[in-house]
């Protein structure tokens, strides 16, 4: 599950890395503009993976592998739904990247990469899905094999669209519909080797069936509020950077690579976090809810440590590998402090993201979500605007400590059993 994890925001990196050793800097500042929106719509969907594991290890649990199919079917058909959306509304999608307002160069770049990339809208979604379901039946090979395909396809297809072909932001954003799509099938043939294991039946009455399905979306719509409210801290972070100039902004696109793998990274315990809490949860194993708990607080906190080691020693050069642009590399160096406090920083916060996300108590993240970003980070950007890009970064510091503070407040109820 770490290795899988890990290899997503590679994606990220070698894109940043195209575009950063090109010969003008908005090409790198309109890959971060572009993501803006691609946070929104694809993170914003990432319910889809994390409803579907809670659900499906709670199932997996209780050995009814029926369930396991329901629960399935449900969400793909919801994934598949949401990207027919998704393809009718692109065009008045690409508009609102006008409200970062960044420098009309950037700006028209960006929709120009928008308008190549949401074309992996289907299999992204219906990947989110096979993700979670895999996670929820205890298996870390599926991700890992459907995430490896997609990122190195991705990866050889970046650099050979680029450097052969002679394409900018439109070539990375071609790579990206591709890889996906061939993660996709390596997803649904590993899902039929799963479920020759686990005998069930496709019912179409429990597919259907009324409680089930408010269940479903109950959990699922409590995770696309919270996720929105986290992407819109992200989107509020970049924007706020695109004030400072094109400069501050691709500087900052540069570092938020770093805090991606981070985040991943420590996202690979959490996705474990996930799976064990939800098959306790399932059979209301008080135990082993306190032991997956612990395992997961420990080698998270490790891993954070291993980052922040990394970041300090390493970060300089690491900054000069993804751009050789001079000013920019300069920027993303000044600000590379912030970066090597966040892994001891982040590393609560997304930990209790698996564990609440396993024991399904999505409200409980929803309600603190909104909390941290309307009621901490919004208000700290504006009271620390004054100083600048680094005000920007330690709002964003605070945002993370009160995502923590406020789940481990709401601890006790992971051992309500429902």
């Amino acid at each position: 599950m770490i290795l899988s994890s890990l290899s997503i925001p590679l994606l990220g990196l070698v894109d940043t890395a195209v575009m950063g050793h090109l010969d003008s800097e908005h090409f790198l500042a309109a890959v971060a503009v572009g993501a803006i929106l691609f946070n929104f719509i694809y993170m914003g969907m990432n319910f889809l993976r994390m409803g579907t594991t809670g659900l499906i290890a709670q199932a997996f649990g209780k050995g009814d592998y029926t369930e396991v199919r329901s629960v399935f079917a449900q969400a793909i058909l919801v994934a598949i739904s949401l990207a027919l959306i998704l393809l009718l509304i692109q065009k008045p999608l690409a508009l609102t990247l006008h409200w970062v307002q960044a420098s009309p160069i950037v700006t028209d770049t960006a929709i120009k990469y928008f308008n190549w990339r949401i074309w992996s809208a289907p299999a992204v979604l219906a990947n989110y899905v096979l993700i979670g379901w895999f996670l929820g039946m205890q298996s870390g090979k599926g991700p890992m094999l459907m995430l490896f395909t997609t990122n190195i396809i991705n990866i050889i297809l970046d650099i050979f669209f680029v450097t052969q072909f002679g394409m900018d932001v439109n070539g990375v954003a071609l790579a990206s519909v591709i890889a996906e799509f061939c993660g996709l099938l390596v997803g649904l043939i590993y899902l039929t080797v799963i479920l020759k294991k686990h005998h069930g039946e496709w019912l179409k009455n429990k597919i259907f069936e009324l409680v089930k399905l408010k269940r479903f979306f109950t959990v699922n719509s409590h995770i696309l509020v919270r996720t929105f409210a986290l992407m819109i801290s992200f989107a509020f972070f970049t924007a706020q950077g695109a004030r400072f100039g094109d400069s501050i902004l691709a500087a900052n696109a540069v570092l938020i690579n770093f805090q991606a793998i981070l985040a991943y990274g420590l996202d690979g315990f959490a996705h474990a976090a996930e799976a064990l809490v939800g098959r306790a949860t399932g059979e209301k194993n008080r135990e082993g809810l306190k032991k997956a708990m612990k395992i997961a607080f420990q080698w998270s906190a490790g891993i954070a440590v291993l980052f922040t080691l990394i970041f300090l020693v390493f970060g300089t050069q690491l900054i000069g590998m993804l751009t050789n642009i001079e000013n920019i590399k300069t920027l993303a160096i000044e600000y590379l402090p912030w970066l090597i406090i966040s892994p001891i920083i982040s590393v609560w916060c997304f930990t209790y993201d698996g564990i609440f996300i396993g024991a399904t108590r999505t409200k409980e993240m929803m309600v603190n979500m909104l909390a941290a970003t309307f009621l901490v980070f919004i208000p700290a950007v504006f009271v620390l605007r004054t100083f600048g890009n680094h005000g920007l970064w330690a709002a964003f510091m605070l945002f993370l400590i009160a995502r923590a503070l406020f789940l481990h407040r709401d601890r006790k109820k992971l051992f309500e059993f429902r």
